[in-house]
């Protein structure tokens, strides 16, 4: 099987979830966009692997799969957090939590 569907598939998977990341701010959305570019790159690797004929591709596909759990867990721990404070998943509503963490530095 060819592998240009695939990787036409993953390439546009991993633009859609950069054009959500950077035309959107609500936070869950550019969440679930980055965890589209993840998956573009995990289709990625898979194809390659398989092209290839090593087992590589698949192993950094699991190693990955670990890794994005771990990820959602702590991204969604942290939207729900501050989605409690703010009441509002808005990301210009928490500039001023950086503006403030910046000010606090240089004091």
């Amino acid at each position: 099987m060819s592998p240009e569907p695939f990787l036409a598939l993953a390439t546009l998977l991993f633009c859609l979830g950069l054009v959500g990341i950077v035309s959107r701010r609500n936070l869950f959305v550019v969440y679930m966009s980055a965890e589209l570019m993840l998956t573009s790159v995990s289709l990625m690797l898979a194809t390659f692997g398989r092209v290839l004929g090593s087992g590589d591709g698949a192993a950094m596909v699991l190693l990955m799969i670990a890794v994005i759990a771990a990820e959602a867990a702590l991204f969604l721990a942290i939207i729900i957090q501050l989605h409690r404070g703010r009441k509002t998943l808005d990301s210009d509503a928490f500039a001023a939590l950086a503006q403030r963490e910046k000010e606090g530095r240089d004091a």
